[in-house]
């Protein structure tokens, strides 16, 4: 299990924590303090601006009830265009939560940084020609520092890479393919609101004849957000549903496994996986390198710890 030393006081940074995304992390490594190493989580929260940081510390203090956060909770200057403070704030922390985008424009620096310095590297990233080009030009050079990079730790990936590997781990058969539905409903808290419900590609390989008989008994109709949570920014609510279909091969019995995960927000899965990390390095791949997060996380308690922070993934077998 990871330790902090006299070099690097910090087990977590939050890096670009006065951005929209980086104040829910904050809150959310705010909860999850009791679930570090020791007991204890020491972290720190990073950006340009001091004022803002202090602010983003405040009103997370007032909101979760934590008026030690004002405090306690060390704040680091760097940007991502000045080269020596990212490694100076990467030089501090074992794993940093990038919460600086559009990757693409930024997310490069600290990915650099991190495998120079030695920490390693969580985001939320979402954009796939990103995620790419970091593993081609990055890989190797993780792998030689033994520095984890893991992309995509959010709603891009992470429901849908764990869920993947916890059908996988819970369907009595041959999986084939996985069917994935998001509902999404939106509206001001107490009101009516709207639904919508997309339906994504299919993961795998089914034949035809099975996904037209799983379409035939269950059909497209929206699926319900049940006991879901809600959380606002502003004036809109959003929760957020998947539906992952487990189709078995033509001629075996047709019965299906259907999984729903209930989540909210991409910015609450980073703190889980940063947690993860710290605690289960040794059931990551190798020795290092640049992963999603199903690569990542398949052989660790990612998906229990998802569980226990609201993020369900939830078994339902129908004849």
């Amino acid at each position: 299990m990871a330790t902090v030393t006299s070099s690097r006081p910090y087990h977590i940074i939050v890096f670009g924590a006065s951005g929209f995304t980086g104040q829910f992390v904050v809150e959310e490594v705010a909860r999850c303090a009791a679930e570090g190493p020791g007991g204890c989580l020491k972290w720190a929260v990073a950006g340009r601006s001091r004022p803002r940081l202090e602010d983003v510390l405040s009103q997370a203090a007032q909101r979760l009830s934590m008026p030690e956060l004002r405090t306690d909770i060390e704040i680091i200057v760097a940007d991502v265009s000045i080269e020596e403070s990212l490694a100076m704030m990467c030089q501090q922390g074992l794993v940093v939560l990038n919460c600086v985008g559009p990757y693409r424009f930024y997310g490069e620096p600290v990915v650099k940084a991190c495998i120079e310095n030695g920490a390693h590297c969580i985001d939320i990233c979402g954009e796939p020609q990103f995620l790419e080009r970091m593993q081609l030009e990055y890989h190797s050079k993780a792998m030689d520092k033994g520095v984890y990079v893991i992309g995509s730790c959010g709603f891009d990936s992470i429901p849908a890479d764990m869920g993947i590997l916890y059908t996988q781990k819970q369907f009595k058969g041959t999986l084939t393919a996985v069917e994935s539905f998001l509902t999404i409903s939106t509206g001001p808290e107490g009101g009516s609101g709207h639904d919508a419900t997309w339906q994504s590609a299919v993961y795998g390989f089914a034949d035809s004849k099975s996904l037209r008989q799983l379409r035939k008994k269950f059909g497209h109709k929206p699926l319900p957000v049940v006991g879901a949570r809600v959380k606002k920014r502003g004036s809109v609510f959003f929760s957020k549903e998947i539906e992952q279909y487990a189709i078995p091969f033509v001629g075996s019995d047709p019965s299906v496994v259907r999984r729903t995960q209930r989540f909210l927000y991409e910015e609450e899965h980073q703190s889980p996986a940063a947690i993860t990390l710290l605690h289960e390095l040794h059931s990551l791949p190798r020795r290092g390198g640049v992963y999603t997060p199903g690569a990542a996380f398949s052989k660790t308690s990612l998906i229990d710890r998802l569980n226990n922070h609201g993020v369900k993934f939830l078994v339902r077998s129908y004849p």
